[in-house]
């Protein structure tokens, strides 16, 4: 019995002369659909801007302080080791 070898199928690649970023535009027949016009951001009011910085720094003020009183102690304890403390 002879094994006969199956032939790989050939893979024909398709050039339309564009980066790999702008494939995604590119439909299933090699025509380039135009790129959508993105929707200009509305300018957000102040208050919305002073509420998101208020949250971060809500969030941010215990971490803060306990590093703050890590490096408090840190400080005074190599004060008293060095004895330049009072």
């Amino acid at each position: 019995m002879s094994k006969k070898k199956k032939k790989k199928e050939k893979v024909i690649y398709y050039d339309d002369n564009s980066t790999i970023a702008d494939m995604s535009n590119v439909t299933r027949i090699g025509q380039k659909n135009p790129p959508p016009k993105p929707e200009p951001k509305p300018k957000s009011p102040w208050w919305e801007k002073w509420h998101t910085y208020w949250t971060t720094m809500k969030m941010m003020l215990l971490p803060m302080g306990v590093t703050l009183l890590i490096l408090t102690l840190l400080y005074l304890l190599l004060m008293w080791l060095g004895g330049n403390f009072g």
